[in-house]
């Protein structure tokens, strides 16, 4: 597999370039796969949740990353975390701590359900049949042979990326706070990330 950049954004006459604070629950994959955007003109910093990956875990590493450090004007901070087996309780109380420390909007929460791998296997498919995080890497297999975790060396192209946002906006019909069944709000920060033109 190829490791070049194929896709681009172009922007205008800004001065400054937005920054995506970005703690995820995996420490692998979902790391590569936002280290991708970092090549465009937009700055990603991932904090990694490190042995606590529960949803409250990462809430508590993006609180300890951001404790000396309030955001700024074109700041966002993001939680990514699976459904996984995580008590809905849990992932509900993680969503109103985030409403609660982001009056302006700057705090969000992106779910997969099952898990991240879902969002990723969008790039490729509707995902339809999947229902459990083994079936997703079942069927991510056939497309990202040998798939173990690091996707470094998968890039998808612009397309590519469109494609997935258009399939996860389907399944988030009723735009609810994060998936209760199959589906995934990743798509809300990665189109902050691409160019919209």
């Amino acid at each position: 597999m190829s490791c070049s950049n194929r896709f681009s954004r172009c922007v205008g006459n800004r001065n400054y370039r937005p920054v995506f604070i970005i703690a995820t629950e995996g420490s692998v994959t979902e790391p590569s796969y936002f280290e991708k955007f970092k090549r465009h003109e937009v700055v990603i910093d991932i904090v990694d949740s490190g042995q606590d990956s529960s949803p409250s875990g990462v809430l508590k590493s993006l609180k300890k990353h951001l404790k000396n450090r309030p955001l700024d004007k074109g700041e966002e901070a993001w939680i990514v975390i699976d459904r996984d087996i995580w008590p809905s309780e849990q992932i509900e109380e993680v969503y109103k701590a985030l409403s609660r420390m982001s009056p302006r909007g700057l705090y969000h929460l992106a779910l997969s359900n099952p898990k991240f791998e879902f969002w990723i296997l969008l790039h490729f498919e509707d995902g339809n049949g999947v229902s459990t995080g083994t079936d997703c890497d079942q069927k991510l297999k056939k497309y990202l042979s040998g798939y173990k975790k690091d996707l470094s060396c998968w890039n998808p192209t612009l397309n590519d990326l469109r494609l997935a946002i258009e399939r996860a906006k389907r399944m988030d019909k009723e735009e609810c706070d994060w998936p209760k069944k199959r589906g995934t709000t990743v798509y809300r920060l990665v189109e902050k990330l691409i160019p919209n033109d």
